[in-house]
């Protein structure tokens, strides 16, 4: 990583939890507190696309216990101006909100959604907790069995409530399932994915979108089409592209369009096109070069920058959003002197505002 010492210096001892991804879930009791305070949900879902479908809308929510908002935060205690306005770019715009931990997270879940909803903006939640996550690697975990992520599930829909969220579920379960993983069976995970998509959309204000990896992964759309159908795609309300990855926002916005056709050319006729999402936040410089395979490609590549600010509104064919859902400045895990997957990397979070 090149670039000045102001970041490094003010923000490397900031002690943030992380977590595959963030850490502001917590474990607790297996059924939700009692006395939930009730909110009314901001009005965040309205207009239409050409084709018809409603389209998202509204502002997108800056959690300020983000770890690039925590830095940020970190930096202007410290009387550090310079890393403060390097941090800025980053830690000003909205970024999911991950839950990957074991234990019941219904408390951290209607934590963030109800902060949300009293600032009358839409949080992005990131769902991370399917059994044999990540395939043992880097961001191992998850839960032990069916029934357990069924029960995690569950609580993480019910403290949702009638609010408004964006809630991307399960980053590379279908596309590791498609390819391939010791100890996986596909029909198995497309089914528990179908489960969890069925139990968030019993929420009236959670619009879900299933990961489906990203522009460079799965070649064979119609099988990718085929996992996301089974994995109960048309009660979701779309996909989720490049999630943590850093295919360009063009390259990812075709590979969508593509996915939903074939989608739509297996659909019962009058079926809804198929919409979906794309994760901007390190896509600004691009992919690596093509000469960097496996690992190399997406595990802490070198020269990646912040890309477009998230936004309800991208003007793409049938993209709802843009958004940051890996947040900016995490680690991918321990490669490139890197710390575990999804903590603060005050290296990474410099490199990609351009220091």
């Amino acid at each position: 990583m090149t670039g000045g010492t102001g970041l490094r210096s003010s923000v490397r001892a900031a002690v943030l939890a992380a977590a595959a991804g963030t850490a502001v879930a917590c474990g607790g009791d297996a059924a939700p507190p009692d006395a939930a305070p009730s909110t009314t949900p901001p009005a965040v879902t309205s207009g239409s696309a050409a084709d018809g479908q409603d389209r998202l809308s509204g502002e997108l929510w800056v959690n300020p216990e983000g770890h690039g908002a925590v830095a940020l935060a970190e930096a202007r205690a410290a009387g550090d101006d310079a890393a403060a306005e390097e941090l800025e770019p980053l830690a000003g715009q909205p970024a999911a909100t991950w839950f990957a931990n074991p234990g019941n997270p219904y408390p951290a879940v209607h934590e963030v959604s109800v902060a949300a909803a009293e600032a009358g903006e839409i949080p992005v939640l990131v769902a991370y907790y399917v059994p044999l996550r990540d395939c043992r690697s880097y961001s191992a975990g998850g839960a032990a069995d069916t029934d357990e992520y069924l029960s995690w599930i569950g609580s993480f829909a019910a403290a949702i409530e009638d609010r408004p969220a964006i809630v991307v579920l399960e980053p590379d379960a279908i596309p590791q399932a498609i390819v391939g993983c010791e100890g996986l069976d596909p029909a198995e995970r497309y089914q528990v994915l179908g489960q969890a998509v069925e139990i968030l959309a019993r929420q009236p204000g959670a619009r879900i979108y299933l990961d489906a990896g990203n522009a460079s992964w799965i070649e064979e759309l119609p099988a990718l089409a085929d996992a996301l159908r089974a994995s109960n795609i048309d009660q979701a309300d779309g996909f989720a592209l490049n999630v943590s990855n850093f295919e360009s926002t063009e390259a990812s916005a075709s590979y969508g369009l593509a996915l939903s056709q074939q989608l739509a050319a297996t659909a019962p006729p009058g079926t809804p096109p198929v919409h979906f999402v794309i994760d901007t936040s390190r896509n600004g410089a691009g992919p690596p070069p093509a000469t960097a395979v496996g690992e190399d490609r997406w595990c802490n590549p070198e020269g990646r920058r912040l890309g477009a600010p998230p936004t309800t509104s991208p003007d793409l064919p049938r993209v709802d959003a843009l958004l940051w859902i890996k947040q900016p400045g995490d680690s991918d895990g321990t490669c490139r002197g890197g710390p575990i997957a999804g903590q603060w990397w005050p290296e990474a979070a410099e490199e990609l505002v351009g220091g």
